[in-house]
């Protein structure tokens, strides 16, 4: 018996969705429920599994743009069959266990001395850019933490076909060692663009034409945060499961300020302005399928643990390719961390139809005054872009003026009180 498998609805108003990967080949066997194929809309990613057991003949090619309930592939069901295992996923168990083997027996001093190592205590040599280096030292990850996320990654079409094309390229390894990436080819390529990307496109361009869009600026002293965080991240840590961030702490100056000034967190529906009594913050994060904005609901209630938490669900799902499309909809203000990669200052473009956007930056130490006397101290330059139909130039600068007070006194974050940090952390 043959099955159709057709494109379901990823949601209301998506009519068309894009085959980003096939999971399996013409031919294989595939099991009832296993995923076959992912395939792009313009709002998230969806994986589409197998209804039958059975041989499968695909009928769409990796790529192509189909009408939602077209038919991509078939199954038949009266071929009998095994899945096909997968070497890599073989692989992966054996170098896993190699790692564990490795690990369990040294005493935990040289386990985190190994951790923190700036060089890989394991049978895989790694070779990193300074600018990674940097970054994974602004963000606490060591070489063992990036080994294990991609000893876990599916190794897809696209990466065989890449090392059958550059396996005996020496430009490769000399890229690897700091020279130019450039032979002196005129070729040229052209890629199609994901739905993602096409819809990306056409609201950043909507924002550019539709709102009044206007960017203040402020600097952050981040001694009193980085002194916190240096003092309490251990045990924070120990006591809440997660790490202490910045996030939390500017999603929780965010929703503070935002009680002092409610039009930030406003929008325009037709001829009147929509007000929410909750802040739903959307945090951008750019993942491997282009940029995303999971959105932490009701920010204004949570406690930092509770932040750290919820931005590492959201962030391990984009991570994976599994946001959901309620996990994308609804906020009412948006954080964008540009400091990752090394930004100093950006005007961040609105989120519609959203009015309010802030824009975080690096950390990077200068001299500024302090009671008359020039000190060094870790600045932070922070943006605010607005929509100036609904917020005037006056709440915007109020605003930042507010969350940059915050920040350099956390202990205004507990509704204006003068309890200890400890009770802000939870701790």
């Amino acid at each position: 018996m043959l099955i159709e498998i057709k494109v379901p609805s990823p949601g209301e108003s998506i009519t068309e969705v894009q085959i980003a990967s096939w999971l399996v080949e013409t031919g294989d066997f595939v099991e009832m429920d296993q995923d076959i194929v992912e395939v792009d809309s313009d709002k998230a990613t969806l994986s589409i599994p197998a209804t039958q057991s059975g041989k499968i003949e695909l009928k769409v090619e990796e790529g192509e743009t189909i009408e939602v309930g077209s038919i991509i592939a078939v199954i038949d069901t009266s071929a009998k069959g095994k899945p096909k295992k997968k070497a890599e996923t073989e692989d992966i168990k054996t170098k896993t266990a190699y790692v564990e083997a490795k690990t369990v027996d040294k005493p935990k001093a040289e386990q985190l001395s190994e951790k923190t190592n700036t060089s890989v205590a394991s049978n895989y040599d790694t070779i990193v850019s300074p600018l990674a280096k940097k970054l994974m030292q602004e963000d606490g990850i060591s070489e063992n933490d990036l080994l294990e996320f991609f000893k876990s990654y599916r190794i897809s079409k696209k990466d065989v076909r890449f090392y059958k094309e550059n396996k005996g390229n020496d430009q490769i390894k000399a890229n690897n060692i700091g020279s130019s990436p450039w032979t002196g080819s005129r070729k040229s390529s052209k890629v199609k663009m994901t739905m993602l990307r096409k819809k990306l496109s056409q609201r950043l361009v909507s924002v550019k034409n539709e709102t009044a869009m206007l960017t203040t600026f402020n600097e952050v002293n981040m001694s009193p945060i980085m002194a916190i965080r240096k003092k309490y991240k251990e045990v924070f840590k120990e006591k809440h499961g997660v790490g202490l961030g910045f996030m939390s702490f500017f999603t929780k100056a965010i929703t503070e300020a935002i009680a002092h000034f409610p039009a930030i967190n406003s929008q325009i529906s037709g001829d009147e302005i929509l007000g929410f009594d909750y802040v739903d913050v959307g945090i951008a994060v750019s993942a491997p399928k282009g940029l995303m904005v999971p959105v932490v609901r009701n920010a204004e209630m949570l406690s930092l643990a509770e932040i750290e938490s919820e931005i590492k669900r959201l962030a391990l799902k984009a991570r994976d390719g599994k946001l959901s499309l309620d996990d994308m909809t609804g906020g009412t203000f948006t954080i964008t961390n540009g400091g990752v990669f090394g930004s100093m200052l950006s005007t961040p473009i609105l989120n519609p139809p959203q009015s309010a956007i802030l824009g975080m930056h690096n950390i990077v130490e200068r001299p500024v005054a302090i009671n008359g006397k020039v000190e060094i101290h870790p600045i932070m330059y922070v943006a605010l872009s607005y929509d100036h139909r609904i917020i005037d130039g006056s709440t915007s600068v109020g605003f930042l003026v507010e969350v940059k007070e915050m920040l350099e006194n956390p202990e205004k974050m507990l509704f204006g009180g003068n309890s200890p940090v400890e009770s802000l952390l939870g701790i």
